[in-house]
């Protein structure tokens, strides 16, 4: 387990960037925490680590969204899945055991299809220790 610890977005866009910089092909990370908590700024720095230039926005929406870099990002939303059934629409298999890496957030919603090897970070807010503070945790 390692934990960090941000007191600003570019603290937790940089613990981003620099996890991304270090995912390789077939990698699963797990994205979780409240609303707001910044896991889109974390994303977004993640994104930057694998050489994407392009905008990073949350796929709420489409469930997915596909990003090229040094190696394909698959950014994954589970926040609006009521089903599992919604994921093997998409084929989320095949993104699972592709050529690229996922990061998923509210990989929560969809425990029972991640698979065992994937790498869990949580985003806390710790109002004690300030509006911007936040406990970034891998396991």
């Amino acid at each position: 387990m390692r934990i960090y610890e941000s007191l600003s977005e570019e603290q937790t866009y940089q613990i981003g960037y620099e996890i991304g910089n270090k995912a390789k092909v077939g990698d699963v990370y797990c994205l979780i925490g409240d609303l707001g908590v910044g896991k889109t700024v974390f994303s977004k720095g993640f994104a930057s680590g694998l050489q994407i230039t392009e905008p990073i926005t949350s796929p709420t929406f489409t469930i997915v969204q596909e990003y090229e870099g040094s190696m394909p990002l698959y950014h994954f939303d589970m926040y609006r899945i009521e089903d599992i059934d919604e994921l093997e629409m998409i084929g989320y298999e095949d993104y699972f055991l592709g050529q690229g890496v996922c990061l998923v957030e509210w990989a929560n919603n969809v425990e029972e299809v991640i698979p065992k090897e994937a790498k869990w970070i949580t985003i806390e807010k710790d109002l004690e220790k300030g509006f911007d503070y936040r406990k970034i945790t891998i396991k």
